[in-house]
């Protein structure tokens, strides 16, 4: 384990542990910890993370309010794709999971990993993470170790989250040690998983953040402690407004590429050959999934109520939002310059999903091109090989009936992800190609 510590050192000299802290002299005499670690949340965050824990000997339990989501996984049937039936597969020994939170007070390390989401109008919504903290403490006993892994604004877990759990009566950093550690799970990414992708920790005290490294020490090849729990919880919203701003740059430069007859592809390639001081990022038909449209709003709200607007990240959502709107103008400029009237056009969308080759459909950028699409009266029909139904705004969207029959007889083909299947030798099939997020050789009007 490579651990960077950015916190002050333990003023009581306490030595760092090597593991899993089962067994501080704090826990309650006789506590028969059967279970080690807990995860509370077994989505595509908790799961990855239930799956390590396990795989490092702890032995692990999953709770989660879903019946579905426990049945999959006590079948050894990952309900979802950042975990892999193998993986599952191999820990369900040591891994199991309930929706009975009775066992987290035999734990030693309970992990919160339930989704962060934001309202219709781009509001924080900690409801699930602040019923998750009351479920623990209603269970918690000395010793333990909680960790906030769920995306939230800084000052959380030091803050309310911290409330909740003392009023179980227990005190944070004295009875009980809490830290902040982001989820950093990249769907669908083969080169970098759990194992691999460094871990990042913050202490409520500086040996709350040594009771947490010493924990992900266990799991992962790299911890990063920073000083305390806040700078933790920044760090994974810097992260991801990185992506969105970037994303928003390319994506606004696409269009005035277009606008100026300059082949956008053939720019961003000449830019990225400079070997220091740019970072290629590409085009598409919008941002989607629940890191990037979401985590900046979090700092975004947080900044307001402290009276210091984040204009760069409110700029670039503004951005993004608008790709798809403009994405619906470009198809219907490509079928009138063929004669074609966007009503009553067939209009096929490849791939709805917010990432190639994930089943993953939420914040899809796919859902706000269809209802333009629908809203200009365009019949519109969607394949994706892993979603079976899809909906834009409530109302269902056909599923293609046979692909390359919809290739051939839609007015227009428009990829929305490059999924693996997509290749241009199948989309040269289609009679016409809008293609946001990169250039192919049926690209009648792509993007340039």
């Amino acid at each position: 384990m490579d651990v960077i510590a950015a916190a002050p050192p333990d003023p009581t000299g306490a030595a760092r542990t090597s593991g899993c802290p089962e067994a501080d002299s704090r826990a309650t005499p006789g506590h028969d910890r059967t279970v080690e670690v807990a995860v509370v949340g077994i989505g595509y965050a908790g799961l990855p993370l239930a799956v390590a824990a396990a795989a490092a000997g702890h032995r692990t339990r999953g709770l989660d309010l879903s019946d579905f989501l426990v049945a999959q996984v006590n079948i050894g049937r990952p309900p979802v794709d950042t975990v892999t039936r193998a993986q599952l597969g191999a820990v369900s020994d040591l891994l199991d999971a309930t929706t009975d939170p009775d066992y987290l007070g035999e734990c030693s390390v309970i992990a919160l990993c339930v989704p962060t989401p934001v309202d219709a109008r781009g509001v924080p919504d900690l409801g699930p993470l602040l019923s998750a903290a009351r479920t623990v403490r209603h269970h918690l006993t000395a010793g333990q170790l909680v960790i906030i892994e769920s995306t939230t604004y800084p000052g959380t877990t030091d803050g309310v989250i911290r409330d909740i759990l003392e009023e179980s009566g227990l005190v944070a950093g004295e009875d009980f040690f809490l830290a902040f550690s982001p989820e950093r799970v990249d769907p669908g990414n083969t080169r970098y998983g759990f194992h691999n992708t460094p871990k990042v920790v913050g202490g409520l005290t500086p040996e709350c953040g040594t009771r947490a490294a010493a924990f992900y020490g266990k799991l992962t090849e790299r911890v990063h402690v920073t000083r305390s729990t806040r700078e933790a919880e920044a760090a994974k919203i810097l992260e991801n407004t990185y992506r969105q701003v970037n994303l928003a740059l390319v994506n606004e430069f696409a269009q005035i590429c277009h606008r100026l007859g300059v082949d956008v592809w053939d720019t961003i390639e000449a830019a990225a050959t400079k070997p220091f001081g740019f970072t290629p990022f590409r085009p598409g038909a919008g941002v989607g999934g629940h890191c990037i449209p979401v985590d900046p709003l979090y700092l975004v709200h947080r900044a307001a109520q402290a009276g210091m607007p984040f204009r760069m990240a409110e700029q670039a959502q503004c951005v993004n939002d608008s790709v798809p709107v403009w994405v619906a103008a470009r198809a219907q400029e490509m079928l009138a310059a063929r004669g074609i009237a966007v009503r009553g056009a067939r209009i096929l969308l490849l791939g709805v999903t917010y990432k190639p080759d994930v089943a993953d459909t939420r914040h899809s950028p796919a859902e706000p091109l269809a209802v333009e699409l629908l809203a200009a009266g365009a019949e519109v029909v969607f394949h994706d090989p892993y979603v079976t139904t899809f909906t834009a705004r409530g109302r269902a969207v056909r599923p293609s009936g046979d692909l390359m029959d919809d290739l051939a007889t839609a007015d227009l083909t428009l990829v929305v992800q490059h999924h693996q299947m997509y290749r241009t030798e199948l989309l040269a099939q289609a009679r016409l190609v809008l293609d946001p997020s990169g250039p192919t050789a049926a690209t009648d009007g792509a993007l340039a």
